[in-house]
């Protein structure tokens, strides 16, 4: 898609929640070079005031910054407090590594408790608010950044992995949902990705840092090309492969077509 029609697609303004690095940051200077003003959301203010500057510089774009911690339970009405009366065209819900790393049992209650906010909490009560405007105008993207940890139980990121799950499931729904209206939905499955704050997991727990690990950039610019095909595009595999998964992207998608061709005839029968 051209830069003219990805604008005129999902902008004029993007919101991009954990934009102050890596994945993040790479979906705000490739989208600050397709033209579109950015929402920069993270909870570091110092990172993101620095990317700001740099992509107005650079891009004559407008950004805005907002401080604000993911996992409080006010987030959505946070977020929207920061768009203000700008019209988001692409909401990009991005933050989601897990700084747990322990077994169920091994951590108190209140840190899965917070990582649950972030990334089911959050997540449904940020999409709920900005999809409602983008259904109305038909048009307009909605993007939540996965991992493939959403396809099985995970001993050591046990609550992580079924919080990407649920984020899975809901972003395939809500595609079915939406697609007619003209609003795009893309649960986009990462693999292992070089960003910083797995660089920093990894030191924590003395471990090397793996070879072969995705690019960052080479990360966002896919997410944003697979946006239009929804609902599931899987890091490293084409749209027909399955190896995350027992299904491939192109099976669930159209599993859940015939699903909602099915609910579509059921609801005329009532």
């Amino acid at each position: 898609m051209e830069a003219e029609q990805f604008a005129a697609k999902y902008g004029p303004w993007a919101l991009i929640a954990g934009a102050s690095e890596g994945t993040g940051a790479s979906f705000a200077r490739q989208l600050a070079e397709k033209g579109l003003n950015l929402i920069l959301v993270a909870r570091r203010e110092g990172p993101l005031e620095q990317l700001a500057l740099e992509l107005r510089a650079a891009h004559g774009v407008e950004c805005v910054t907002a401080s604000i911690d993911l996992s409080a339970e006010n987030v959505a009405q946070q977020l929207l407090q920061a768009a203000g009366t700008r019209e988001v065209g692409l909401l990009i819900l991005n933050a989601g590594a897990d700084p747990n790393g322990s077994l169920f049992l091994d951590n108190d209650i209140a840190a899965w408790d917070a990582l649950v906010m972030r990334n089911v909490m959050t997540v449904m009560r940020t999409i709920h608010a900005f999809a409602a405007p983008m259904r109305e105008r038909g048009r307009g993207g909605l993007m939540v950044v996965g991992s493939g940890a959403c396809y099985g139980g995970l001993p050591g990121i046990n609550v992580y992995a079924a919080t990407k799950a649920f984020d899975l499931v809901l972003s395939e729904a809500l595609w079915a949902e939406l697609e007619p209206h003209g609003v795009d939905v893309l649960s986009f499955v990462l693999g292992r990705t070089d960003t910083p704050a797995h660089r920093e997991l990894m030191e924590a727990r003395g471990m090397p840092v793996p070879e072969g690990l995705a690019s960052a950039d080479e990360v966002a610019r896919l997410g944003l090309e697979r946006l239009p095909f929804g609902p599931v595009c899987n890091w490293g595999e084409a749209d027909d492969e399955a190896k995350m998964s027992v299904s491939s992207a192109a099976q669930r998608r159209e599993r859940i077509r015939q699903i909602a061709a099915i609910s579509a005839a059921y609801a005329q029968k009532g």
